[in-house]
């Protein structure tokens, strides 16, 4: 390469890392990722920062913890002083742009308190979460919020299907026998074929767009964010990927009577989640995973076509490419539906990093079990944009994944990964009957073991070796102790050692370290 990479930073919403072939699914097909992973590195131990789509987006744009950022719930304001990816990119010569969703909610108060028009250059990249809006769709269209101008309507429009919101209507809903309206929004309708043709999906959809941007940027090194929607609820998928699978291509639900026979206290109380309670018949997981999978066949479908796309113009030897999600999805295992708390299915995510060049030729096809988090995917950006991660490292709380994926596994890495969760807005906290600030919960683990510390309750304890399921809380048996003090301890390092100092760097601290006489500041001289 002559110059910098392009970065292509696909996301799926709600994809769990065991839903790949390449990670081990016996059924699914993703020829196409599985492709990539043997082009690349996998990261068999990738890990969330929150997994809930606001606060984890957050955490993968800003190279921060929730802790540190504060967006720690969907709808919570990223503060306007967070710096996210595009800052640190666009200085080095990239278009950093968006083609998908981010669920970012801009921080209203602080624009208008600095004088920030949402509609200037400036007020749009903040808006965007630092990214340039090339097609921004988060993908949540109710009648009631739906925007008839979205683009995504107009386009669908324009195909001929009719109505304010056929992103709902056609795209997410099915037709009844009468020809009635289905909406997918309802899990007993998810069997169904989607009522838009598959050409005209989001997912594919998506995919064109991103074509659409990277033909429109031309030689200038670009950074896109191609963020998918699916396999994220409504569970809909368009014909044939509807039926793909069956099932006997169903794993069985991870989960145990024990689990709820004497459950913890919050697991128990977002066991009677709605959503909970639904996953927990086979009913729903039978109408909703064969189509759950079939979202992740037909995304791994587009993804074969955007790498031809890619290889026809000649980009493929020069673009870094980056595929992971925001966090999992339950689907009844531990009894639980959605996500949030912080089991595997949850909580753990694909990573997947394939550098085309020749420097990474010794890691290629390789797995790496070491532990990697999603704030670890802005310093890599930076590094192989041409920028010094390290130089960052006052504001940025990850690690740079370049040399993991140039050299091989590193002798020294982290020793632990953290998680959290702020379920204030979730009905678990009134049931418990904590405050606001009361519903938090916090996840360290070695790899071998994972702890979860929960406020007001006691902690949780699963052995990942023995026990990798996470069926048995082992929390309270006296032979844990020491390691329950051990991850307790590394907890509470982790959280004195956020970087709350970020307005200026660690070298210019260095730099002026014990100068103040020299530069005229003469206290304490006789």
């Amino acid at each position: 390469m002559t110059r910098p990479p392009n970065l292509l930073f696909i996301m799926a919403d709600q994809l769990r890392a065991d839903y790949l072939g390449c990670n081990g699914h016996p059924t699914i097909k993703t020829p196409h990722i599985d492709a990539l992973a043997r082009r690349g590195v996998n990261f068999t131990r990738a890990y969330c920062q929150a997994p809930v789509c606001g606060p984890s987006r957050m955490s993968f744009y800003t190279g921060r913890y929730a802790a540190s950022h504060g967006a720690s719930y969907n709808g919570v304001p990223l503060r306007v002083d967070e710096r996210t990816l595009g800052d640190y990119l666009r200085p080095l010569g990239y278009r950093v742009g968006l083609v998908g969703k981010t669920h970012m909610k801009r921080d209203e108060d602080g624009m208008s308190r600095l004088g920030i028009d949402p509609d200037s250059s400036r007020g749009v990249l903040i808006s965007q979460c630092g990214f340039e809006p090339f097609e921004r769709d988060d993908g949540l269209h109710p009648d009631q919020l739906a925007n008839p101008d979205l683009p995504y309507n107009r386009y669908l429009r324009e195909q001929g299907y009719t109505g304010d919101n056929p992103w709902q209507s056609a795209a997410n809903s099915a037709e009844g026998d009468n020809g009635e309206l289905l909406s997918g929004w309802y899990m007993r309708h998810n069997h169904l074929p989607a009522r838009v043709r598959e050409e005209h999906s989001e997912t594919a959809y998506t995919t064109r767009r991103a074509m659409d941007f990277i033909e429109e940027t031309g030689d200038q090194p670009w950074c896109l964010h191609l963020s998918y929607i699916k396999p994220h609820w409504p569970y809909m998928a368009p014909a044939p990927y509807h039926e793909m699978y069956g099932l006997e291509d169903m794993l069985p639900a991870v989960r145990s009577n024990a689990e709820r026979e004497c459950p913890h206290p919050v697991v128990e109380a977002f066991m009677s989640h709605g959503e909970s309670r639904e996953f927990s018949r086979d009913e729903v997981r039978e109408r909703v995973i064969p189509t759950y999978m079939g979202l992740i066949t037909q995304l791994d479908d587009h993804l074969g076509r955007l790498i031809d796309f890619l290889e026809t113009r000649g980009l493929r030897d020069d673009t870094v490419i980056v595929i992971t999600s925001d966090h999992g999805d339950y689907l009844g295992d531990h009894w639980l539906g959605e996500k949030e708390l912080f089991h595997e299915p949850s909580a753990r995510i694909p990573m997947i990093v394939v550098d085309p060049r020749r420097e990474a030729d010794a890691t290629r096809g390789s797995r790496n079990d070491q532990l990697v988090e999603a704030i670890d995917l802005v310093p890599t950006f930076v590094d192989y944009a041409g920028g010094d991660s390290q130089a960052l490292n006052h504001v940025l709380e990850g690690r740079s994944l370049h040399g993991l994926v140039t050299r091989g596994p590193a002798d020294t890495w982290r020793g632990y990964a953290f998680s959290e969760a702020d379920y204030a807005w979730r009905p678990a906290r009134k049931e418990l009957g904590l405050a606001p600030d009361e519903a938090r919960a916090f996840m360290v683990t070695d790899g071998r073991w994972k702890y979860i510390h929960y406020a007001n309750h006691t902690p949780q304890l699963f052995d990942l070796a023995t026990d990798p399921d996470e069926l048995e809380d082992v929390a309270h048996c006296d032979v844990n102790r020491a390691v329950r003090g051990e991850l307790e301890a590394a907890l509470n390092e982790w959280f004195k050692a956020r970087r709350l100092r970020t307005t200026i760097s660690n070298d210019l601290v260095e730099q002026r370290t014990g100068t103040a006489h020299k530069r005229g500041i003469l206290f304490g001289v006789w």
